[in-house]
């Protein structure tokens, strides 16, 4: 259960918790310190640029973003003690964060509990991995890339229902509850980023019950390698030049919200909403949350700041 617990909480990570997790990852190989849960891992603004090809003015931001929300992150699972009681557990992602203004990082120390998943993480992603994740610029294409890759050898995944579908992709109970919603705005464009992006060329199959769709499976097959692709080393460790000084223009506020930040804020935005129960009052017409919704999106596309849209939020009662 603690496993299974850990899994799903994993799946609920946004993008750039995602991308922090992943070069925190690399941080260890890298200085070999190994995960654990004494010693705290530094990701440099500038390998997040470096890794993910993100603008320079945003990137620190981000992660500072990632880092609180992260932080904030809590999930519960049941274990069984020796007296055979059940205890109910609950676990943050991480113990503690810290952030180095002047030299653009950030510094994280693992939750004793989340090792084990992290470890696992870890011997998943080789160099040639993390290049083909770089350019994806949401946590669902992310999510559906490593979940085809773990049937590299058949190139094909049996059924996978839809409730489980949901749950490995992240999708809150809450979200895209229409078929046509969820394929639009979850499964298609993920799927396109990886055409796009990856080694691997994709498709899916819908299975149905009568009338009503109850699983996805999917075929995918290796592109053909250019020298570009391949690494040519052996080496499974990314490499990325940690500088030992990086300029601290990169920690300012940008002019224009960079996409990154804008999608993480976004995400946020969305559990917001759905936690307060906005968004059945918007699907029943309610005039006063529709004219709010249409007032949010008009502001976080623009290059407003978190705290003038989240105080825009909480003028209309919701708490974050």
């Amino acid at each position: 259960m603690k496993d299974n617990a850990l899994m799903n909480a994993s799946y609920n990570l946004d993008l750039v918790e995602q991308r922090l997790i992943l070069l925190a990852i690399v941080e260890a190989r890298e200085s070999g310190k190994g995960i654990n849960a004494n010693d705290p891992l530094t990701v440099h603004a500038e390998s997040y640029i470096n890794q993910f090809g993100v603008a320079r003015q945003t990137a620190y931001q981000a992660l500072k973003d990632a880092c609180d929300d992260l932080f904030a992150r809590q999930f519960s699972y049941q274990e069984i003690n020796e007296r055979g009681n059940t205890e109910n557990v609950r676990s943050r992602w991480v113990s503690e964060v810290r952030y180095v203004d002047a030299e653009a990082t950030v510094k994280l120390i693992f939750a004793p509990i989340v090792i084990p998943l992290i470890t696992r993480l870890e011997e998943r992603f080789t160099q040639y991995e993390m290049k083909q994740i770089s350019e994806l610029s949401t946590g669902y294409a992310i999510r559906l890339y490593e979940l085809l890759i773990c049937w590299r050898t058949t190139g094909k995944t049996p059924i996978i229902e839809l409730a489980d579908f949901r749950q490995k992709m992240g999708v809150l109970d809450a979200e895209y509850q229409r078929m046509y919603d969820l394929k639009k705005y979850v499964l298609e464009p993920s799927l396109k980023q990886i055409n796009e992006h990856t080694d691997i060329t994709a498709s899916y199959e819908q299975h149905k019950k009568g009338r009503t769709i109850t699983g996805f499976s999917f075929k995918f097959k290796q592109k053909k390698k250019t020298e570009a692709e391949t690494p040519k080393n052996s080496d499974s460790s990314p490499h990325i030049k940690k500088p030992s000084q990086i300029p601290t223009n990169i920690a300012k506020q940008p002019e224009n919200a960079n996409m990154d930040v804008l999608e993480h804020r976004k995400s946020k935005i969305t559990g917001a909403i759905m936690a307060n129960g906005l968004a059945d009052r918007f699907k029943r017409g309610d005039e006063s949350v529709m004219e709010m919704m249409k007032r949010i999106k008009g502001e976080i596309t623009t290059d407003a700041t978190a705290d003038q849209w989240e105080n825009k939020l909480e003028e209309f009662g919701v708490v974050f």
